[in-house]
């Protein structure tokens, strides 16, 4: 007659969670905290010498799944999205070779082309307006470096740019059919131009960034309206695609973490680097 050994082992969960026992046979001892549901963990037990996984989801009731769509409903409502979007992708006709992209961005922003298309002057203001505000994103970039003393924007700026050049180059892009462009615009004097991504808004993000670190809260803003009138303009003149632009705020996003990761590791070299030359 086969005997089963039942043992009880005691699993530390992080903070908050409190420390609670966790039988080998799959049960719980533990009292029901409904904000600190445990999302994702199995147990593993021994029986006989062998692992048994008791798999987690055959422990849900309709209590719990109630409680995950009230208090994590951010995570549904994408679970939602990642079923829409398989319909729509596997339902949609290609774009054929022989015809330009389709961008929502551009339908979006096709009352304001042809504003700028017949109102050429209007485009060229536009265009210099926004070169003022490039100049503005690079020299706070660099004063923040070169008159504070704080080069992390300055780092997310290089890195930012580098990678631009890299992927804009290894995947050149079409110009968009109704591209207008301006000698008043950046880079001034209608010169070629990566289009994935947009280093525009990538580089007004990064200094919306370090502005929010600063707590300089009225400047970050001022920068964040200036940029989506940006967005606005790029896609009214043809000058970026929409993916272009919102790759671009991620970009700045990424590329300010890393730089903020790069000082942490130089930091951390430079505190042991010390400790080993005073030990």
């Amino acid at each position: 007659m086969k005997t089963t050994t039942t043992a009880t082992i005691t699993a530390t969960i992080p903070t908050p969670y409190k420390r609670k026992q966790i039988n080998v046979d799959g049960g719980f001892n533990m009292e029901e905290e409904e904000e600190k549901k445990i999302v994702g963990i199995m147990t593993d037990g021994v029986s006989n010498g062998f692992y048994a996984v008791d798999p987690f989801f055959l422990k849900w009731t309709v209590h719990d799944m109630v409680n995950v769509a009230k208090h994590h409903w951010l995570p549904c409502f994408f679970g939602f999205g990642l079923l829409f979007f398989m319909a729509v992708e596997y339902t949609l006709p290609m774009v054929p070779a022989s015809s330009p992209p389709f961008d929502l961005g551009f339908v979006a922003t096709h009352l304001l082309h042809g504003l700028l298309y017949s109102w050429p002057e209007l485009n060229t203001l536009l265009a210099a307006l926004n070169t003022v505000f490039v100049g503005m994103q690079t020299t706070y970039i660099l004063w923040t470096w070169l008159v504070e003393g704080r080069p992390r924007a300055t780092i997310s700026a290089l890195f930012m740019f580098t990678c631009r050049g890299i992927l804009g180059y290894s995947t050149q892009l079409p110009l968009p059919e109704e591209f207008l462009g301006s000698g008043a615009d950046f880079p001034v004097g209608n010169v070629s131009f990566f289009l994935f991504f947009s280093g525009h808004v990538a580089g007004s993000v990064i200094a919306s960034l370090d502005m929010r670190r600063m707590q300089r809260w009225e400047l970050a803003w001022t920068f964040d309206v200036l940029n989506v009138l940006q967005v606005i303009r790029l896609l009214g003149t043809r000058g970026h695609y929409t993916i272009d632009l919102v790759v671009g705020v991620g970009a700045g996003i990424l590329f300010d973490s890393l730089a903020g990761k790069y000082q942490e590791c130089i930091r951390r070299k430079s505190i042991a680097a010390k400790e080993a030359f005073f030990s």
